[in-house]
């Protein structure tokens, strides 16, 4: 069903939107659209917006880039369609050692890469000492990933056991950066969504402060590698490359104080 249809590369068209918030850099490839998230409730920055066609612009407060990945997937139809962030993009294989801007992938080896796989994404994060489910809920809000679990279980069930073995490992697919083959893609944003909206109705948000309200980007992450272990989809791997400093330390001791030192407001 989900079969690569090998060596059509020349044929194929690729697009990947970037989702963006802001006027930033953008790679003079034609495989790259840059999309303003959150058209229909922020300032006009000069992108083509989320917000035509069919389209849940409105939600991006809460939504967060997935309001692009909507409107992707609702409203281009090209072979393949995939999304990245406006500070991190898929790295080339051929260029690593090339200054940042230079290692962003380009399409003729996007489409090399996607002529022998359906799905391309970015190499795993690894916590290391926290599972998936404590790194989250030493972040985040613990309601969020139960009210998520009861519904996957009352909704679609056959994904509960990915579900759960996903949230037991210490490494997982996150950023939401991906391409996929069109029905691919279809096939994952009608599930996603289907689950997203239920929350939306059942999770009480109005006590969050303003970075958690961002909770259905956050858990549409924890979701990828369920349905991606359900339906037994293969994928290649590409490193990230980030347009902006890291501040790794600041990082690191942000990570250890969440699991050591967790607000008291998230377990309520």
């Amino acid at each position: 069903m989900w079969a690569a249809e090998i060596g059509r590369e020349s044929v194929l068209q690729t697009t990947i939107i970037i989702a963006t918030h802001k006027p930033y850099w953008v790679p003079e490839d034609p495989m790259y659209l840059p999309v303003q998230m959150g058209h229909a409730i922020h300032p006009d920055i000069g992108y083509i917006g989320d917000d035509t066609g069919e389209n849940i612009s409105e939600k991006n407060w809460n939504f967060c880039e997935l309001t692009g990945l909507y409107w992707a997937c609702k409203n281009l139809d090209s072979d393949y369609i995939g999304i990245v962030h406006y500070r991190r993009y898929f790295a080339s294989r051929l260029h690593r050692l090339a200054p940042k801007k230079q290692r962003v992938i380009g399409h003729e080896e996007m489409n090399k890469i996607l002529a022998t796989t359906n799905v391309v994404l970015p190499r795993e994060r690894h916590y290391y000492i926290e599972t998936n489910y404590t790194q989250y809920i030493h972040a985040h809000h613990e309601q969020d990933l139960a009210v998520t679990r009861s519904i996957i279980e009352r909704k679609c069930p056959e994904y509960l056991p990915a579900y759960d073995l996903y949230m037991s490992k210490t490494h997982g697919h996150h950023f939401n950066m991906f391409v996929m083959k069109r029905e691919l893609l279809q096939h994952y944003c009608t599930w996603l969504f289907d689950i997203l909206f239920e929350l939306e109705r059942e999770l009480d948000i109005s006590s969050y402060t303003t970075n958690d309200k961002r909770v259905f980007g956050f858990v549409s992450e924890r979701l990828l590698d369920a349905w991606l272990i359900t339906n037994n989809i293969s994928y290649e791997e590409l490193d990230v490359v980030y347009m902006e400093s890291q501040h790794w330390l600041r990082k690191g001791t942000a990570f250890l104080s969440r699991k050591f030192f967790p607000r008291k407001d998230l377990h309520r």
